[in-house]
């Protein structure tokens, strides 16, 4: 206990007999503290573009484990400006992989389903019925590397909350970065045409 003491009392005996001396080395501390966070911040930032960079290939993504779709998933939301961005797809996850924050937009429920079958309108059904319990108030989101069947496709749009849909060929775009889930439209508005 004592040998914890005496470095705060070294520090308080240098800072009452050395004041001037004190507030420069304080200053100087706090400068770096906020460099390295700084740093780390780019840090992270790089890391983030060069794994979505290595992974905007579709036939990567099909490689992928379910998990490994969800982790890119989220990692392009942070890219594209959705904090407290909340990678949720485990057991239990209540229908819900993905959740996040738009500033602006609000609250985010993401379904993400690396399939290389079609969506079929009862997954459909299961995430609309997610959002309407227990993510209510959530704009939710369908992130497909595959396509949705019609019907599919015709429960998403037709929901009371319509759907963001994210399907194969707007997968692609979507990672390059060449278009984003925030609204700058209307909801639907990645989703593909009713008529293909």
């Amino acid at each position: 206990m004592l040998a914890a003491c005496i470095p705060g009392v070294a520090v308080v005996w240098f800072a009452s007999k050395y004041p001037g001396w004190a507030a420069g080395i304080t200053c100087l501390l706090a400068l770096m503290f906020i460099g390295a966070l700084i740093l780390r911040h780019r840090m992270i930032q790089a890391e983030r573009q060069r794994f979505l960079a290595a992974n905007v290939e579709l036939e990567k993504v099909d490689r992928m484990t379910g998990t490994a779709f969800e982790h890119l998933v989220a990692e392009r939301m942070i890219a594209d400006g959705f904090r407290q961005v909340r990678e949720r797809g485990r057991a239990g996850d209540g229908g819900v992989d993905i959740t996040a924050v738009a500033p602006g937009h609000g609250r985010y429920a993401v379904q993400c389903k690396r399939y290389s079958k079609s969506v079929g309108a009862p997954e459909v059904r299961n995430f609309l019925g997610a959002l309407a319990n227990t993510f209510a108030g959530h704009t939710g989101v369908l992130v497909t590397s595959g396509r949705l069947t019609k019907q599919a496709r015709l429960e998403a749009l037709g929901a009371r909350e319509p759907l963001i849909l994210v399907e194969r060929d707007r997968l692609a775009d979507w990672l390059l970065g060449t278009c984003s889930l925030l609204p700058a439209r209307p909801a639907g508005i990645l989703a593909e045409d009713e008529a293909t």
